[in-house]
Parts: C-alpha cells; structure tokens; sequence
C-alpha cells in the first residue's frame, strides 16, 4: 500500500477502535470506574507499539483518572507515524512522547532536535501549536536512541564511542526499527554524523526483544537500543558514547489536544506536571524492567507506582 492509503486505513482502524470503546448508551465510563465526568468528552490517551509507552500511556492516564476526568487508555495503537496524526486529528486526545523524535516528525524534518531539553522541548511546543497540540511541561526522563554493542564486540575491536565504529563498520551487521533507514536519527544520521557504512542491515523492532535476542545471539553486531532498556544493564552490554551529539533530548512530554484544555481547565496541564516532575530515568528505567523483565502487567505497575507517591488513592489502581 501507498504510504497515503496505509495512513488512512490505520485512521479509520482507530476509529472504529474508539467507537468499539463506547458503551452501548454513547456514554463512556472513566478509567476509575465511575462515569465520565462534567458531561464532557472522553480523553483517549494513546500509546506507541512498544511496552514503556504503554506504560507511560497508563501512568498518566490512571493519575487523569483518579482526578476524576473521564480517561480511556488505548494502547499499542502502532508507530509515531500512524499516532502523531491521530493526535493531531482529534482521535486521540493524549499522547506521552519523546521530545526530540516528535520535533523531527512533526517538523517534518525541518528542525532537529539538540541535546537542550528546555530548547528541545520550546522547539516541540511551536511546532504542534499550530495543530491544535499543546505540550505540557517535559519529565526529567529520558529514553534516547542508544548504538549497542556486546561486552566482546566492545572489547575485540577496543569500542568506546560510535566514532570509533568508522574502522570496522563495513566488516559488521547493524539491527534496528524497519524504519531505522529513513531516519534522521538511526542510519541516516549515523551515516551524515559519523561516516558509518555498515556491511548489513536487518530490520527487527524498536529497541524489543527481537533486537535485543538477535544482537546477544550475535545474529547483528550492532543495535539500537534504548536507554532506559533494562536488559543494557542486566546483560553487561556496551552503549557506545555518541560523541558527535547525534541523538537529540528524548524527555518524556504530553501532547494534548488544546480543545480537552479549554474543556476540562488547566489543572488537567497540573495533573500531567506532577506526575512528569516525579518521573527520572533511573525511575523509567526501573519499571521498564518490571513490564519487560519481570512480566508484569504494566496497567498494575504503573498504579502501583501512583499509589507509592500519592498521584492516586492507596486503594485501588484508578482503573
């Protein structure tokens, strides 16, 4: 299919997807079980198809919800390219994203990204302004493109940085997201920034298990990974120094839509700051690998995380 027609049959996907979510009476229940507050829309919080945005999707979903706005979290809704549009269409209301990525595709390419957060994240603000999109205030967290070698692959040809890939890269297999080619920030931008003509490239997943099963099998001899991948750490693999400043800030930030603000007031922005200001990489990184190593249910995990700092009730998990 044309790029155009897969984008409109993703669309109308998700809106079949969100009227399958409304109740036979067109009534909307809340993510905390009660009925949908001040007679007002739902807000669907939407989520990419990787587990920490389905988690970040329930984390600021719940906390909206225990503050009694009528929430409906639909995850795993695909790739930015079919999210961002729904966004900016009205059919999600709520997208948790990663500052510098979101510039590049919303811009169009036009403007990247640096490694500021605040200029990073001033830059994302005016680029959605004028799509109806507000931006709310960006977490300390991070989850940045990271190039990812093993232990053995770092040490046989004395890796420390992705310049130092320039030597050897033709010699090795690079693995990554199906869209890693065309993007700024994977192979494009390795091969502008740094040179890097890699001898192979397979495409696997965002930063998931394929990746990360096909890089330790040495199937590839490099990946892209993310930062706040829990298995970097558990598995002793290598993040290679971007040196040259390639990767841009990646905090977390909330786009909404400007419309569910002028409905529901500023203390639904409030709500979303609170949560993003308790909400650091090492602390991402931890309940990353509470969904992705342990297995639990990220719906149970991140109202476990609420709860421990008082964004919800103690009892129940706001769903």
């Amino acid at each position: 299919m044309k790029p155009r027609a897969v984008l409109l049959a993703a669309c109308l996907g998700l809106t079949i997807a969100l009227a399958a979510c409304t109740s036979s009476d067109g009534r909307v229940p809340s993510a905390a079980g009660q009925p949908a507050s001040q007679g007002g829309a739902v807000i669907t919080v939407g989520s990419f198809d990787f587990p920490e945005s389905v988690l970040l999707a329930e984390i600021y979903g719940q906390a909206l919800a225990a503050n009694k706005f009528p929430v409906r979290i639909l995850p795993d809704l695909g790739s930015r390219e079919v999210v961002n549009p729904a966004l900016m269409d009205g059919l999600v209301q709520l997208v948790p994203e990663y500052a510098g990525s979101a510039l590049e595709f919303v811009s169009l390419g036009r403007l990247s990204a640096t490694s500021n957060a605040g200029a990073a994240n001033r830059a994302l603000a005016g680029s959605v302004a004028g799509r109806g999109v507000v931006a709310a205030r960006p977490a300390p967290a991070q989850d940045a493109n990271a190039i990812v070698v093993t232990a053995a692959t770092a040490a046989r040809y004395h890796l420390r940085s992705i310049a130092d890939l320039a030597r050897v890269a033709p010699h090795l297999v690079f693995g990554g997201p199906p869209e890693c080619p065309g993007r700024a920030y994977c192979l494009q931008g390795l091969k502008r920034a740094y040179g890097l003509h890699f001898k192979a490239f397979i495409p696997l997943d965002a930063g998931g298990p394929l990746t990360l099963q096909a890089l330790v099998a040495g199937y590839i001899d490099v990946a892209l990974l993310f930062t706040t991948d829990p298995d970097i750490p558990a598995r002793h693999l290598v993040v290679l120094a971007d040196d040259r400043g390639l990767q841009p800030a990646e905090n977390i930030t909330p786009l909404l839509r400007r419309d569910v603000i002028a409905r529901y007031g500023p203390n639904l922005v409030a709500v979303l700051n609170r949560v993003s200001a308790l909400l650091d990489t090492g602390t991402l990184r931890a309940l990353d690998a509470r969904v992705e190593r342990a297995g639990q249910n990220p719906r149970l995990v991140a109202g476990s995380w609420l709860r421990a700092h008082g964004l919800i009730p103690a009892r129940g998990d706001a769903r």
